[in-house]
């Protein structure tokens, strides 16, 4: 039995084959990825006049940090955009927060907006509405079909790249630009 590779943890970079809104130019976090399916957040994708102030506002958060309420809210993916999650470093983490490989920590309660309000939260964090799901074999699919390339995601890159320039970067992580790219799958 082959072992199937899981990319967890691991960013997907969108080819020139994904258009449209929600995945063109987009770079991926995978958060989960098994034979039941995989989920991940888009993390460079603003959405639009939505800060973190915005969230706190609407959440009655208490605030002492100001440094912190210009933080953009990321469109993490087209499911579910009214919930929120937090893509962050591993120096905050609560019962409820999943692990994701050794340097990653995926939380979707208040409790960590609530911290980082309060100036107490994660020091890395990505904030993001919604996220993407792929049905069992999708994922796949969608990579042999020319849609996807992945590649390691470290802290300097995730968390230290502007997400203007995270797609780039993530290629570049890879020793390609976009202008090497096709849109054409390559056949042998």
């Amino acid at each position: 039995m082959t072992k199937r590779l899981s990319l967890t943890g691991k960013l997907l970079i969108a080819m020139h084959a994904v258009r449209g809104d929600d995945f063109e130019r987009s770079v991926v976090f995978i958060c989960s990825h098994t034979e039941d399916g995989a989920m991940g957040l888009v993390i460079n994708k603003p959405a639009p006049r939505m800060v973190f102030a915005d969230l706190v506002e609407k959440l009655n958060l208490d605030q002492t940090s100001e440094e912190i309420l210009n933080l953009p809210v990321m469109l993490g993916g087209p499911v579910k955009q009214f919930q929120g999650f937090v893509l962050h470093s591993g120096d905050y983490k609560t019962d409820e927060s999943m692990r994701v490989g050794a340097e990653f920590v995926l939380t979707a309660t208040t409790d960590v907006l609530k911290a980082i309000a309060g100036g107490k939260g994660p020091h890395s964090k990505i904030l993001t509405l919604g996220y993407a799901g792929w049905n069992p074999g999708q994922l796949e699919s969608e990579i042999i079909n020319n849609a996807w390339l992945h590649c390691d995601a470290d802290p300097a890159l995730v968390f230290g790249t502007s997400h203007e320039r995270l797609h780039d970067a993530a290629l570049a992580k890879l020793g390609v630009s976009a202008a090497m790219l096709s849109s054409e799958a390559g056949r042998a």
